[in-house]
């Protein structure tokens, strides 16, 4: 079965993520007293975050001293350099985390190989075509990258590319070198009033138009996901792929190399090009057809080129294109300058740390990209959804497991102001950890949903109110199936539990139709009793006798003298005489304890 999510929005009237994980078992305690009849304790395998010991980080490119000081504070590094394939899948099942540049190879086999102990891959760098995120993704190991520190080299170097192809700078240096004076065979042309086609424009290829702007270029740029209103902002027009390569006398290249991507630039788009079109690439050599490139070069309908970057990196000393008279080459340096390699290697540690401290990553290539903003808001309704998923899944007995799941979102905020993405990951992480050995995060949660036929569907309650807080409560319904704690069952016949954050803290705040207020924090005991005084005293004093200290308890029943339930944070994990203990009171229906 699929895993599927659905919406629906209703009118109402009125952030850690740990990387690496560590297993324990504990008993939980499913007790009905009515009838007296008790059931035996019942044991779950539970993840519980956190490093058991200091991570290893294998760094098996070069990086700047500044970041490799950055992860020497944390963690245990191993700087090992050209390694085979081969080399790298030993190595790989003894660290924690992993940073390559474009050298290396980030295959399928590595994440085999790893054991499942990789939590995080690291490129420093922006491009992440050298990283199966596929098998990044199945192994839940999160991808991040370091998109920024670079922007400005590589642009840059687009530009220094861009004019020393126009002016034969290269070519006329090496004749010079070699005891010639050719001035009348390297006259080049002007880039005052040239078209220039910027073929991406994320960041880099941004920068690269406002340079060219400042050059007195005419500028156009083709990138089907950018926004107008950020082209119109530095004076650039948003055209067509066969007008943007059609009518350009330059085309700078600077989109990722995808299946969508590969060879892009082919026998069949140069025929389209304007005769005697130059190209420049310092995006990634794929995106061109090499063979393509000699034979357009050959016939003139390209004059020249100026690559940074190839098929096959170094390439073959014999290659055409390479000893083309009419094309300038540098060996991949766009972020080849001082301070964009110390910029990127502190941007790339300071991700994989955060990563493994269990910090939300703005830059993960392989997850929901929730803004830094968005992640600091909502990182308590992270570990509130999460511990509804933990404590929902731990109320489940018999039946053919959980297979439908129904979230419900409470806000005064507009469904279009509300990314619930990060919300469902660790609802889904709440959910499967305690009741298999599968480590889930927010990179392989779908992945690993779906491959268990687990279905979330999602829905959100539109409130009146001030939008403020992006969530009044949560809610978390388990259909069809049966409840070890009777009460938790909804009128629906739904397992359901419900939760808000007060003052930045998780709480419980319904189980079934009762309403409780508990924190989230600990354990929690959950008693269904009879409605009479002194109950509050006789449970704290169980409790207290056996030096299990209380954190919050609250009650929530019917009707005064009818049927409660009282629900009890514990800081410890009491001991099956101090549970057998509370259940052997008479007015103490059912109980339970779950350990979140």
């Amino acid at each position: 079965m699929a895993t599927s999510s659905s919406f629906s929005t209703l009118r109402h009237p009125s952030l850690k993520l740990p990387l690496s994980s560590k297993q324990s078992v504990f008993p939980v305690f499913s007790v009905n007293l009515s009838g007296r009849k008790r059931n035996l304790p019942r044991f779950l395998i539970v993840a519980s975050g956190g490093l058991s010991s200091k991570p290893t980080v294998l760094v098996a490119e070069k990086l700047g001293a500044a970041g490799l000081d950055l992860l020497k504070d944390f963690a245990n590094v191993d700087c090992s350099y050209n390694l085979t394939p081969e080399e790298l899948c030993t190595k790989i099942s003894l660290c924690d985390a992993l940073i390559v540049r474009s050298g290396t190879k980030v295959s399928r086999e590595v994440f085999e190989s790893s054991g499942g102990r990789l939590k995080v891959v690291g490129r420093a760098g922006v491009g992440i075509d050298n990283v199966d995120l596929a098998a990044a993704t199945e192994f839940g190991c999160l991808v991040v990258n370091a998109p920024t520190a670079n922007t400005v080299a590589a642009a840059e170097h687009g530009i220094a590319l861009l004019a020393a192809m126009a002016r034969n700078v290269a070519h006329a240096d090496a004749s010079v070198k070699a005891g010639k004076w050719q001035r009348n065979k390297y006259v080049g042309v002007s880039l005052v009033g040239k078209t220039l086609a910027v073929m991406g424009f994320g960041k880099v290829g941004s920068e690269v138009a406002r340079r060219a702007k400042g050059l007195g270029m005419n500028v156009i740029a083709h990138d089907p996901y950018a926004p107008a209103d950020r082209a119109r902002a530095i004076g650039v027009e948003l055209v067509s792929f066969d007008e943007a390569i059609g009518t350009a006398d330059f085309v700078s290249l600077h989109m990722p190399l995808t299946p969508a991507t590969s060879k892009m630039l082919n026998d069949e788009t140069f025929a389209k090009m304007k005769k005697g079109v130059r190209i420049v690439n310092v995006a990634r050599g794929g995106v061109i057809d090499e063979e393509a490139l000699v034979r357009a070069l050959d016939a003139g309908t390209v004059a020249q080129a100026a690559l940074d970057v190839f098929t096959v990196e170094p390439p073959p000393t014999d290659s055409k294109l390479i000893q083309h008279e009419r094309v300038t080459v540098t060996p991949h340096l766009g972020a080849s300058t001082m301070e964009a390699q110390e910029g990127v290697a502190i941007e790339i540690a300071e991700a994989v740390v955060g990563a493994l401290k269990g910090e939300l990553a703005a830059t993960a290539v392989n997850a929901p990209m929730v803004p830094a903003e968005v992640l600091t808001e909502l990182k308590p309704f992270v570990e509130l959804t999460e511990k509804l998923g933990r404590l929902a899944v731990q109320l489940v007995t018999g039946g053919s497991g959980v297979k439908t799941v129904k979230v419900t979102y409470a806000s005064a905020r507009a469904p279009d102001d509300l990314d619930t993405r990060l919300l469902r990951a660790m609802i889904i992480k709440g959910l499967i950890e305690p009741i298999s050995s599968v480590f889930v995060n927010l990179v392989n949660a779908d992945y690993t949903a779906k491959q268990r036929g687990l279905r979330i569907a999602e829905e959100r309650i539109l409130l009146d109110g001030s939008p403020e807080n992006p969530l009044e409560y949560i809610q978390v319904q388990i259909a069809n199936v049966e409840s070890k704690f009777a009460s938790a069952m909804s009128d629906s016949g739904e397992i359901r539990v419900e939760g808000r954050v007060k003052d930045g803290i998780p709480h419980l705040t319904r189980v079934g139709t009762f309403e409780v207020d508990v924190s989230l924090e600990g354990n929690i005991i959950l008693c269904r009793q009879v409605d009479q005084p002194g109950m509050i005293g006789t449970v704290g004093s169980i409790l207290g006798e056996e030096n299990v200290n209380v954190s919050f308890m609250s009650v929530g029943r019917i009707a005064p003298r009818k049927h409660a339930v009282m629900a009890i944070g514990v800081d410890d994990q009491p001991s099956k005489e101090v549970l057998k203990k509370i259940g052997e009171v008479p007015a103490i229906e059912e109980f339970v304890f779950l350990k979140l």
